[in-house]
């Protein structure tokens, strides 16, 4: 009997110790553990943490370890957080897109229910709380720039349109992103639309 419970004990500390490493905020999925043991023993070994409260069941196969605020008390995880377990640490890659882009870049103050990402990985959609966490696969174009000031920057101009890239909204992109950040788009401009280019050349522009 105890030797039979030696192997899941053993999973339970490599776990505890892992998700702890990782800092509060963090997001899991069974695959991020599978390395130490089992689908089923993992399954198991997050459960229990679940049951003790050290980690929280966000929905079916998603966990975190939450953050606490003294006032606030426990904190939900961010979007990208969720999207980056979901689509598998460093198998697949993720690219935030529409509403939640443009939200991200501080060009939308509206928080959309739904936080949609590209990825080159399955499509997969997840409802946390209020909040509807949607991987889309999409072409290998599409992603050609994941990861990148351009690729963030592609996504929220096509959420908003092109008339709507106003020069107000162009100057908030000029304080708030880094100069040597920005002077990176032009290496991307073959990746955006035409209509794209004048816009990147401009946020590339030094800073007087």
């Amino acid at each position: 009997m105890n030797s039979a419970s030696k192997p899941t004990q053993s999973i339970d500390n490599q776990v505890t110790y892992r998700i702890r490493g990782s800092g509060r905020g963090s997001v899991y999925v069974p695959g991020d553990f599978l390395d130490l043991g089992s689908r089923s023993a993992v399954d198991l070994t997050l459960h229990r943490l679940a049951k003790k409260g050290m980690i929280r069941r966000l929905a079916r196969g998603v966990y975190d370890f939450p953050k606490r605020h003294p006032a606030l008390g426990t904190l939900s995880p961010s979007a990208d957080a969720i999207a980056q377990a979901l689509a598998g640490r460093d198998r697949t890659r993720i690219q935030p897109s529409g509403a939640y882009a443009a939200n991200v870049l501080g060009l939308s103050e509206q928080v959309p229910a739904k936080a949609v990402f590209l990825t080159d990985g399955p499509s997969r959609i997840v409802k946390i709380g209020g909040m509807t966490i949607e991987l889309r696969r999409t072409t290998p174009r599409n992603m050609a720039a994941a990861g990148r000031l351009s690729g963030l920057l592609i996504q929220a101009f096509r959420a908003l349109g092109k008339e709507h890239i106003t020069p107000a909204r162009i100057n908030h992109l000029k304080r708030t992103l880094p100069a040597d950040k920005r002077r990176e788009l032009l290496k991307d401009l073959k990746l955006a639309p035409a209509w794209m280019h004048p816009i990147f050349r401009e946020l590339a522009e030094e800073v007087q």
